[in-house]
């Protein structure tokens, strides 16, 4: 089942056309992988998907984005309320400058979801295992975030994200900055989490898009060339620029 649809999307920033007629559809529950080129119009199209395109001077989009059935395009859609339900990890981790706790249940603080502090204490305790951190870090819950590995801050901005109960998880490029053996655990975690999470990858990467994901989309110039499952993407792709770009023989 899809549980996000583009139709007909395309986006401006000022007079350069960065997304070309997008059709694409990204079921629930899968782990969908965006390769291509860089500057090809992979982050802007997940960036659409929380409308943080929206923050860039002169964007102009058009068409739809139908998240579980509603046009998140349109003006009178609440943008807090959006990126509750999807939430996004970034190229480097961004952790805030607070304890790890504070850092887990600093969405629920903002949104007023909940001040109780046995509430809170437990949104913590579900968030950190979910990302397989709490063995880790249950006795260090009060120590700087800033002084975790990349690769625990990695997992401490998905804990974040987990504590507002999204349902979906924009990724680009989240393994860009750790080294292999941290790839590895985030990708790991990629395929746990995919059972409660519809999760969308921007990765440079295509060895781990072939890894991790069950949908693949390639992009070019703009336009989204062909999207079908990773392992047709991958072994039997329909288009000619999308073998070439796999093969190496192109970008």
């Amino acid at each position: 089942m899809a549980k996000i649809i583009t139709e007909d999307l395309n986006l401006w920033y000022s007079g350069f056309h960065a997304l070309k007629n997008v059709n694409s559809a990204f079921e629930a529950n899968k782990i969908t992988a965006i390769i291509g080129p860089s500057g090809c119009g992979k982050s802007t199209l997940l960036r659409v998907f929380d409308r943080m395109n929206d923050l860039i001077e002169g964007v102009r989009t058009t068409g739809e984005v139908l998240i579980d059935g509603t046009d998140i395009i349109g003006a009178k859609i609440d943008l807090v309320d959006l990126r509750k339900k999807v939430g996004m990890v970034f190229q480097r981790p961004n952790p805030f400058p607070l304890s790890i706790y504070e850092n887990i249940v600093f969405g629920q603080r903002i949104h007023a979801d909940s001040t109780n502090k046995n509430k809170l204490d437990e949104i913590a305790e579900t968030s950190l295992r979910a990302v397989l951190l709490w063995e880790e870090l249950k006795d260090k819950l009060h120590k700087p975030a800033m002084r975790l590995s990349l690769e625990q801050k990695q997992r401490l901005c998905i804990a974040r994200l987990i504590a507002v109960k999204p349902d979906i998880l924009l990724m680009d490029e989240p393994c860009s900055a750790l080294d292999p053996q941290g790839t590895s655990r985030i990708e790991e975690l990629m395929r746990e989490l995919k059972n409660n999470y519809t999760i969308i990858i921007v990765t440079h990467n295509m060895q781990q898009a072939a890894r991790v994901s069950d949908d693949t989309g390639f992009m070019l110039l703009g336009e989204l060339i062909e999207f079908g499952k990773t392992e047709d993407i991958f072994t039997k792709p329909k288009d000619k620029r999308t073998e070439d770009y796999i093969t190496g023989r192109y970008g």
